[in-house]
């Protein structure tokens, strides 16, 4: 936008109040575009541009991103004069130069062309002191954020990318990413998270990237994501990424029931999870399991047994309380949304919860699901020791199934050892 001659501002309503030099933004601005990688980035926005429908009738709001994409029809009818996908700096030029001039903006944007080359310019959003640290040995580092590859290769059902990207994926330039780094290093960061949604995608191209971080920041610190299954076949990259830096792996374990794994096509069975765990940890750092334990697949027992894992795998300090209360997301365009294994339980679309309604079979796990949701809203807004709320997540769950809490006293009392690094936000999709 800046090389084609305009003046963006940026706001992130992630950490920022809608205040009045805001507003007064969004009242003059001929273009609002509205970033929405996340559900709840689309959320955010849906009020937000509400809000500039009635401050600046005139103003042309944009959607852009992966969840835009998805919810095309909604937002069209309801809010949005254009629709874009997750690359659309070009288009949003073509958008901006139109509406300076006067023209009419394109009534079908071209296509999106991919600016993989352009370093990100962050100078307009808050400082990294905003945002969430790395809490590592009693110290809260800046953390800083950027991306190796865009889309992914596989096609997991739950997932928003494979709708979007099909099955593609696509390499940023080793030298745009270790500039962006740098730039934040320069900027304090102590700390980079390299979000892609599988960093594992391109080993090669991954190890590029984490050895040109480690050449240049020696100190510098990161976290990646990737699955389990990449895990397990590339054990020797995981290996190496520690020796460069890497303080701990994400990976999208979901669930520890084969059978929803494989509704899910996740690529990895409950074997593998463990296989996966035992790697991790041999190399020296944690793993991070993020879940979704109320899907329409999953039971009472299964629920049970992810309490038992968290437990017996001394994964008390890995697994935020708030992933033992996510239920499925089924998004406009999902691959579920389709499925034999989910067509029985889909209900109707939720248009301003911008997600298909579904039921579990069994009304004990629909309010299992409640229960451990205000439990978790409330531990977090009380600042609970996050052991203790795990603690009660799995009386919850005996309790679901009648059981007497008794049976699950002797994993009450984790093991006693320092938290491993993590970052001081819990991140789920």
């Amino acid at each position: 936008m800046r090389r084609a001659g305009h003046a963006p501002a940026c706001l992130d309503l992630g950490v920022s109040a809608l205040d009045e030099p805001a507003l007064e933004l969004l009242r003059n601005g001929k273009l609002v575009a509205i970033s929405t990688p996340m559900h709840t980035a689309l959320r955010l926005g849906v009020l937000l541009a509400r809000r500039v429908r009635s401050e600046n009738p005139s103003a042309w709001i944009c959607f852009y991103g992966l969840y835009a994409q998805l919810n095309e029809s909604f937002l069209r009818r309801n809010l949005a004069d254009s629709v874009l996908g997750p690359e659309p700096a070009q288009c949003l030029v073509e958008l901006a130069d139109a509406l300076a001039s006067g023209r009419p903006p394109p009534a079908s944007p071209a296509k999106p062309r991919r600016s993989l080359t352009l370093v990100p310019e962050r100078d307009g959003l808050p400082g990294l002191d905003r945002y969430a640290r790395l809490l590592v040995d009693g110290e809260a580092r800046l953390a800083g954020y950027t991306e190796a590859t865009r889309g992914c290769r596989y096609h997991c059902r739950h997932c928003p990318l494979p709708p979007v990207y099909e099955g593609r994926f696509f390499a940023v330039p080793v030298q745009v990413v270790l500039q962006d780094v740098a730039n934040q290093v320069a900027a304090g960061a102590g700390h980079v998270t390299l979000g892609d949604p599988d960093f594992l995608n391109a080993p090669k191209h991954a190890l590029a990237i984490a050895r040109g971080i480690h050449a240049a920041h020696p100190q510098l610190t990161f976290d990646v994501t990737t699955k389990i299954e990449h895990i397990v076949r590339h054990r020797d990259v995981i290996q190496e990424l520690v020796g460069l830096g890497c303080s701990f792996v994400v990976s999208a374990v979901e669930s520890l029931s084969d059978r929803v794994l494989a509704v899910l096509n996740k690529g990895h069975t409950r074997a593998d999870v463990l296989e996966a765990l035992r790697i991790v940890r041999g190399a020296g750092v944690q793993l991070r399991p993020t879940l979704v334990p109320f899907s329409p697949w999953a039971t009472l027992d299964d629920y049970l047994d992810l309490c038992h894992f968290v437990f017996d795998e001394d994964l008390v300090h890995e697994v935020d309380p708030v992933q033992l209360s996510l239920r499925l997301l089924v998004p406009p365009g999902s691959l579920l949304e389709g499925h034999d294994d989910m067509r029985p339980h889909l209900g109707t679309l939720d248009e301003d919860g911008l997600t298909y309604r579904w039921t579990h079979p069994d009304p004990r796990m629909d309010n299992l699901q409640s229960h451990v949701a205000a439990l978790v809203e409330s531990a977090t807004q009380d600042h609970e020791d996050p052991v203790q709320t795990l603690v009660r997540l799995h009386h919850a769950a005996h309790e679901a199934l009648g059981h007497d809490l008794g049976k699950g006293r002797d994993r009450d009392i984790p093991r006693h050892r320092e938290p491993s690094p993590r970052l001081s936000e819990p991140w789920f999709c």
